[in-house]
């Protein structure tokens, strides 16, 4: 039987993990082993304008890239949060990085999914260049995102205009974690002023699926309450439709925080088969 201490501790980290406290608890036992942390480099101007990357011992110039774009609802988060991930991935072999981009107020749709392409762009010709841990080459990037984040990330990787504005190229592969990929009408206020009416239709990820698209992974939970996970079915199915290879998987026992928790290494949260689930499919698709 677990201590009393570290049971409360696992409890705490399970229902707090969308908060600072909790994901500070988290971060404090992360491992630091294995691969060197490089923060705050600017990709853009601003106070949100950074990223921070994870890059594992022994990185190559063909080392695969997951850039991870973290939720909040488009109006809060903070890459500070989400060491965990970048460990989780790290240690498993891959470079990764964690942008801060701008949120509601400061800007509408589509400015914080414009301000992640402009992420992807820096973080790509970086790894064409060399610099900061990573050594010049040909590395396959892959998007990543959780919640809000995979709804950004969902645009970049499947409305080509993004990155193609912002200098970003094609991508090798997308994972969206308990995303909102087909979300109108919008019931929220707050949400109907994060996304202008005129823009609506152009914020959902399914009217931009066409073939050619990069293979898909998507990974709900059965208990959110959060994201419904018709997200997930109605992007699958579209995907399906134009024959891009697409991976759908309900987690039955998680939540809407369960999915990303489910990377945390040093504490038994989430579901470790999804994770193993993603590495699975980064290692089919980086050949």
């Amino acid at each position: 039987m677990r201590s009393l201490p570290r049971l409360l501790l696992l409890l705490s980290l399970a229902g707090f993990l969308s908060a600072c406290s909790g994901a500070a608890l988290l971060n404090s036992v992360t491992s630091r082993a294995g691969y060197e942390t490089v923060r705050n480099l600017r990709y853009m101007p601003g106070d949100r304008g950074t990223l921070d990357l994870y890059v594992p011992n022994g990185a190559g110039p063909a080392t695969p890239i997951v850039v991870f774009i973290y939720g909040g609802s488009w109006d809060s988060g903070s890459k500070s949060i989400y060491p965990f991930v970048g460990q989780s991935l790290a240690s498993a072999g891959y470079i990764v990085a964690i942008p801060d981009y701008r949120v509601y107020p400061d800007v509408l749709f589509p400015g914080f999914v414009e301000d992640g392409a402009r992420a992807v762009a820096a973080v790509r010709k970086l790894g064409e260049t060399g610099g900061a841990g990573l050594a010049a080459g040909s590395h396959p990037l892959f998007l990543m995102g959780h919640s809000a984040g995979a709804q950004i990330a969902a645009l970049l990787a499947y409305d080509k205009r993004y990155l193609s504005r912002a200098g970003g190229g094609p991508v090798a592969g997308f994972i969206g974690l308990s995303g909102p990929y087909d979300f109108l009408p919008l019931k929220e206020e707050r949400y109907k002023r994060i996304f202008p009416l005129a823009l609506r239709e152009a914020s959902q990820p399914v009217n931009f699926v066409g073939r050619g698209d990069p293979p898909t992974f998507l990974a709900h939970g059965g208990k959110d309450t959060t994201v419904d996970p018709e997200n997930m079915r109605s992007l699958a199915r579209r995907l399906r439709a134009a024959g891009v290879p697409v991976s759908e998987n309900l987690y039955p026992g998680l939540d809407h925080i369960g999915t990303v928790s489910s990377f945390a290494t040093a504490l038994p949260l989430g579901n470790r088969q999804l994770r193993a689930d993603v590495l699975d499919f980064l290692k089919d698709h980086s050949r």
